[in-house]
């Protein structure tokens, strides 16, 4: 079974930085696979952070371009979010997910594995 174990989340004061990883089991040496960053925040709904296929190509949220970095390391089987210049509408619980074949690179219900998420609290 596919599983995703999510680490680095924490607090830290606006306009630090966090990096967050996803070590995965089965999904880097799969062309199909696309890994993706998601996160929720109390009260809301689970919204797409950051996405990145087998290529390499990424996508984005707006809120987040420019200070967020989505990478992976194949070798390691493990997705990287680089977190710089937070703002405290960060503060969320952040989750990995993979999807094969997903279209729409930020929708939740693209991405059929989850991991069980690690938080991340931005304080002023």
């Amino acid at each position: 079974q596919d599983q995703l174990a999510e680490s680095g989340g924490g607090s830290v004061q606006v306009g630090g930085s966090l990096k967050l990883s996803c070590t995965s089991s089965n999904y880097a040496h799969d062309r199909s696979v696309t890994m993706a960053w998601f996160r929720q925040a109390p009260g809301k709904g689970r919204e797409g952070v950051a996405s990145i296929a087998y290529d390499g190509s990424t996508t984005y949220a707006n809120s987040v371009k420019g200070r967020f970095t989505i990478s992976k390391d194949s070798a390691e089987n493990t997705l990287y979010l680089h977190m710089n210049n937070m703002k405290v509408d960060d503060t969320a619980m952040y989750y990995c997910a993979a999807g094969r074949w997903v279209a729409d690179l930020l929708a939740t219900l693209e991405y059929s594995a989850w991991g069980q998420g690690t938080q991340v609290t931005v304080s002023s």
